[in-house]
């Protein structure tokens, strides 16, 4: 069985970018391999934080993963920062990666736009910490969405440079991007992608979105002014609109073009929000009943925690030992 690692950041409610993009296709993998997911906390913290909605948020997004049907008996899921070694390895991977890789990552230059007020070495570093997170686990599939290649790639160049040196200590992974919702954009500026941290509350849908918002925020997404349904680059938000459907209904874009041929923006809108109401439903329900026993979900993430710990201690031992240390 092929290995899988994948990280949500614990910074504000996830949105259906983040479940079609990655999370939709964790309990099938879970199924078909040896998979692990974690509340990447360490990562939150390069943006300030309020320590108590910081705490508040690794619970929902760990109670999002159990609600997506992962069971922790086959699912290693757990917080990060309850295993030590990811930054202890990250220090490690630091001397393997060079200043001209970290300062061409377009989030770096994304992240320091928005908090130029606090442009911090954690800021610049922490695609080493997620190379850490990834190498810890040889892991050998990480789902992402499209705008995550990147970090992939620098995991990839760190690995292989660290097995240049002292052989085949780590294993190099390869991305997974899903066929359908690789990169589902906002819904007020569909040339951006759509993010949680948006400062427009109708860019984006939130797992969690009560069902009268979602329809609300469906019918106003941004189109355009050709008045046809078609699937190109000239009518992004169209386009967009396509994609969250395909994805939410499990059709083609072939498919959902010929449903809508001859339908105006409208119908289009309404049917796009009925199918994302229909699909993350049950995944609500369940995430609020889990939510109700936040005592359930920390025991998890102990007993999830000391899984992880006895995999990442193998793989930091092995460098350890490779760099030299006693």
């Amino acid at each position: 069985m092929k290995r899988v690692f994948s990280g949500l950041q614990p910074s504000g409610n996830l949105t259906i970018g983040n479940y079609f993009g990655a999370m939709k296709n964790f309990k099938s993998m879970s199924n078909e391999h040896s998979c692990l997911f974690c509340v990447a906390d360490l990562h939150a913290i390069t943006v300030r934080q309020d320590p108590k909605e910081l705490q508040q948020n690794i619970l929902q997004v760990y109670a999002t993963y159990l609600a997506l049907g992962l069971n922790p008996q086959n699912s290693t899921i757990f917080i990060q920062s309850h295993v030590r070694a990811h930054t202890e390895f990250m220090w490690i991977l630091n001397t393997f990666t060079q200043f001209g890789e970290l300062s061409r990552m377009h989030q770096f230059k994304d992240k320091s736009a928005k908090n130029a007020d606090n442009i911090n070495a954690g800021l610049f570093t922490y695609p080493v910490l997620q190379a850490a997170d990834i190498l810890l686990y040889d892991t050998n599939l990480v789902p992402v969405g499209v705008d995550q290649k990147q970090h992939i790639e620098l995991t990839r160049n760190i690995a292989i440079r660290f097995n240049n040196i002292y052989r085949d200590v780590l294993v190099v992974p390869e991305d997974y991007i899903a066929p359908e919702g690789g990169k589902i954009m906002s819904l007020q500026d569909p040339t951006r992608k759509m993010s949680k941290s948006d400062e427009v509350a109708g860019a984006y849908i939130t797992l969690s979105e009560d069902d009268t918002s979602i329809l609300k925020k469906f019918k106003r997404a941004v189109t355009d002014s050709v008045g046809e349904i078609n699937y190109t680059d000239d009518q992004p938000g169209v386009k967009n609109l396509i994609d969250i459907f395909a994805c939410a209904t499990g059709k083609t874009t072939d498919d959902a073009l010929a449903e809508f041929a001859g339908k105006g923006y409208g119908d289009l809108k309404v049917a796009v929000a009925e199918a994302v109401i229909a699909e993350i439903s049950p995944l609500k329900q369940e995430y609020e009943r889990l939510m109700k026993d936040p005592g359930y979900l920390l025991k998890i993430a102990a007993e999830s925690a000391q899984k992880a710990e006895t995999v990442a201690e193998k793989t930091l031992t092995r460098a350890k030992k490779a760099v030299g240390f006693i």
